[in-house]
């Protein structure tokens, strides 16, 4: 490995490592401390709570390694700017592209990372640390799910669904049986799929088989905080008369459950808890059940296209640290490159919405930002001075 090659990794990695221990420091810390009032309550001890928190260390670590990665390449290369390290290595006749490729070469390595990171380590603490959350600190000890079927054991009453989509707030597959106090079978209902709504707007634009005057619908969500609006409903309700079930059929109906949609997200499992192939594996399952897989189509593409941002910060770090303003003002050049990621991060997020949305294919949406900011990142490269 040529000289200059090593020179440049050896400063990088020094200051990458005290850039990513210090922010690491720092969430460690928050989370801690933000959190110490609910293990309290929820009788964890304090050497337990930091064990929680630790949990979720790798993936803040993958998460915060773009950042680490701009911030370290911007001051490698400001620090080489500012000694006209940069402007004796040009003069040398070296071109600005080799002087690049470590920082390329280091940010493919750092993705690659990563994505083995997400594919391993992260998904078994994610899980952990979920299941302290809302089992141990939230106490939802009613519900239960396995793979996509969710079960809720209620007061007088077991619920069923087979599938829930965090995004939309939506069931599908619902079945509710409820008990008397004898515990023998008094109602069943079977629904197509049901969405939590709390607007009084989109409940006017429902139309329900059986209405409500505006000001008993603004009493019934001051009441409940929203309400499950099911569609394709068939009831079985037991009348004592005839000792028989009774059968209705509703288009819509609304029915007043003791959960809500974060309740749900609690015992789901994510896609951050599962590795590439897992996830691949429950779209393949949720789709043959004839469910919608789009949220999760996104998550899965956002698994290979997040990792490559590093590549892209590297240029984009390239690019600030080699500007002539850098020699006199490094603190602006780390500047633009705090400013390059939260940008990022901005379009990443609208971009995968989009996609969550429905409203762009899950490929684009979770690959659209990186080939904008790859664009602007090149171009921005090939103008440096």
């Amino acid at each position: 490995m040529p000289i200059l090659i090593q020179y440049w990794v050896k400063e990088f990695a020094r200051f990458f490592l005290i850039i990513q221990t210090i922010v690491m420091a720092i969430f460690i810390s928050v989370d801690y401390l933000t959190n110490i009032d609910k293990f309290l309550k929820s009788g964890i001890s304090l050497v337990s709570g930091l064990g929680y928190v630790l949990l979720k260390t790798p993936f803040m670590f993958v998460q915060l390694t773009p950042a680490g990665v701009v911030l370290a390449v911007v001051t490698v290369f400001g620090i080489m700017n500012r000694s006209n390290e940069l402007l004796a290595i040009k003069s040398s006749g070296i071109t600005t592209s080799y002087i690049v490729m470590p920082a390329i070469c280091t940010g493919i390595c750092l993705a690659l990372l990563m994505f083995f990171l997400g594919e391993t380590l992260v998904p078994i603490t994610m899980s952990k640390a979920n299941y302290i959350k809302y089992s141990v600190i939230k106490k939802n000890r009613n519900l239960y799910a396995v793979r996509e079927n969710i079960w809720i054991k209620g007061d007088m009453s077991i619920s069923h669904f087979k599938y829930f989509n965090p995004r939309d707030k939506t069931i599908s597959g619902i079945t509710i049986t409820f008990f008397d106090s004898n515990f023998k079978i008094s109602k069943r209902v079977d629904a197509q799929s049901g969405k939590f709504e709390q607007d009084i707007e989109v409940l006017k634009s429902l139309k329900l088989s059986y209405s409500y005057s505006v000001e008993e619908l603004k009493e019934r969500i001051k009441l409940k905080n929203g309400m499950w609006i099911l569609t394709g409903v068939l009831e079985q309700t037991f009348d004592r008369k005839v000792n028989d079930f009774v059968i209705k059929e509703y288009e819509q109906k609304e029915l007043d459950l003791e959960l809500k949609p974060d309740d749900l997200k609690a015992i789901v499992k994510k896609s951050d808890e599962m590795d590439f192939r897992e996830l691949a594996a429950h779209i393949s399952k949720v789709e043959s059940e004839g469910y919608d897989a789009a949220t999760y189509k996104v998550d899965l593409f956002g698994k290979t296209a997040f990792p490559f941002i590093c590549v892209i910060m590297s240029i984009i770090g390239s690019a600030a640290g080699m500007r002539r303003f850098v020699k006199e003002n490094l603190a602006f050049g780390i500047a633009i490159g705090i400013g390059a990621s939260f940008f990022y991060w901005i379009v990443y997020g609208f971009s995968t919405s989009l996609g969550y949305a429905r409203v762009l294919p899950p490929f684009v949406s979770a690959w659209a930002t990186n080939f904008l900011f790859l664009c602007l990142a090149v171009i921005y490269l090939l103008n440096t001075e």
